[in-house]
């Protein structure tokens, strides 16, 4: 069944509505989910599970060569692949690449298998915010959030023609190219700042430890995201809780996610370190607005600011250290009474200043990256905005009666209005005005 093209006054063609159920019925495509239980990811190396795939990438630390001995073929990565995350970040997505062909997924993990412009369509379409509405409709939350293979398959969504998918897979592509380019380049700033640290802290053997409470001011959050008040107009400051520090490439973020009153309770100021723990260490990012620390944060300050970025990277450098002063299941109660009794090694203020000297431009290095960063990521959800509009409202399709061949044939999408030459007052450029097509 060709799904039909319908057109508004404007000439203006909509995208065909569908599903991977319905493309099943006339071209060839396989769904199926890992094979390997989900806990084997922690515990075995070689197995991809849904904490490995992050940012259009699948990640894989432990090993480059997986574990000989796996699932069935059908269900094990093939290159061309899209493998899906079914549980906690629900409908994230990244495409199988040569590295990861063989290699057994978990349970948590769908696998796609269809032509390759409908899988790079996907992974592009489950980034817009209509697909991730549609997803989180459908979640369940008994202990994680988690999502069916079924509800995968049946989701609508709009299929362009090739070319169309071709130039957004191509624009998709240069922004990651970018964004990785960029993360990458800012993590070597900060590791050379690193390893000038490890240099010059074990130069000299005689330098003295002190104790943080001598050298830092520290505070422990307090209240939970839930608990922050609603805005209110007026100035605000960032509200961080754990998860904002957790998988950060470097400890510079040019924008957190929460935001609280200014008058809400004491806030930080910028250059503050907001610290928290897991099993994999301490993960600690450095503000650049003043900024309140939520509950298992803890807000550091060097007593002298020149002695920043020594501080700094002797947290870094005792991330395990501090991780076994956490209490609390996963290691993530941290406590600033605990953190005051962290011995840090402390030279003379003469070489803790050069030091800052020489680190300052690696960090300012680093925060331009980041903003960069943040530049390429706002054009891509401009273009997610844009793909959202052009798709118009998605309508559930017409039952299909007993006894009927063929697919489910989708009722008639509404199609944005033509994009004019001026921006209006959204932050996408422009406000789609979406009519409906008459049945």
């Amino acid at each position: 069944m060709e799904a039909d093209t319908h057109q508004t006054d404007s000439d203006t063609a909509a995208w065909p509505t569908t599903s991977i159920a319905m493309e099943q019925f006339r071209r060839d495509i396989y769904t199926t989910c890992g094979a390997v239980d989900d806990k084997a990811s922690d515990q075995a190396p070689g197995v991809v599970g849904s904490e490995f795939v992050r940012d259009g990438r699948i990640l894989s630390p432990r090993m480059n060569q997986y574990v000989s001995g796996g699932p069935p073929a059908t269900r094990a990565l093939r290159q061309g692949d899209l493998a899906v995350v079914l549980v906690r970040r629900v409908g994230e997505s990244a495409l199988v690449t040569s590295e990861h062909a063989g290699w057994p997924a978990t349970r948590s993990i769908g696998i796609l298998r269809a032509e390759p412009y409908i899988v790079r369509w996907l992974r592009i379409w489950l980034q817009t915010s209509t697909a991730k509405a549609r997803i989180d409709e459908d979640v369940t939350a008994h202990v994680e959030p988690t999502i069916s293979l079924d509800t995968l398959r049946r989701m609508l969504f709009p299929l362009p023609p090739p070319d169309v998918v071709a130039a957004y897979d191509r624009a998709f592509g240069l922004i990651e190219e970018m964004a990785s380019l960029y993360e990458r380049s800012a993590r070597q700033a900060v590791a050379l700042a690193d390893a000038l640290h490890d240099d010059w802290a074990s130069a000299e053997p005689s330098w003295e430890t002190r104790l943080l409470a001598e050298v830092a001011k520290s505070k422990t959050g307090k209240g939970a995201e839930s608990s922050l008040p609603p805005l209110q107009p007026g100035p605000t400051v960032d509200a961080i809780a754990p998860t904002d520090l957790f998988d950060l490439p470097v400890p510079h973020v040019e924008n957190f996610r929460l935001l609280s009153p200014a008058d809400a309770g004491q806030a930080h100021p910028s250059g503050t370190f907001m610290l928290s723990t897991r099993p994999d260490g301490a993960h600690i990012a450095v503000t650049r607005r003043p900024a309140t620390a939520l509950r298992s944060v803890v807000a550091v300050r060097p007593i002298e600011d020149t002695d920043s970025w020594w501080l700094l990277h002797e947290l870094r450098s005792r991330s395990g250290e501090i991780m076994q002063t956490a209490q609390g299941r996963n290691a993530r109660e941290i406590s600033a009474l605990a953190l005051k009794r962290l011995r840090v090694t402390w030279p003379d203020q003469y070489t803790r200043t050069a030091f800052h000297r020489m680190a300052e431009p690696l960090h300012a290095t680093a925060r331009l990256l980041v903003s960069k960063i943040a530049t390429v990521h706002n054009l891509r959800d401009a273009l997610l905005r844009d793909i959202s509009a052009k798709a118009g409202v998605l309508r559930e399709p017409a039952a299909r009666q007993p006894g009927e061949e063929g697919a489910l044939a989708p009722l008639p999408t509404a199609v944005p209005a033509p994009r004019g030459g001026g921006r209006s007052g959204h932050e996408s450029g422009w406000a789609p005005e979406t009519r409906r097509v008459p049945e």
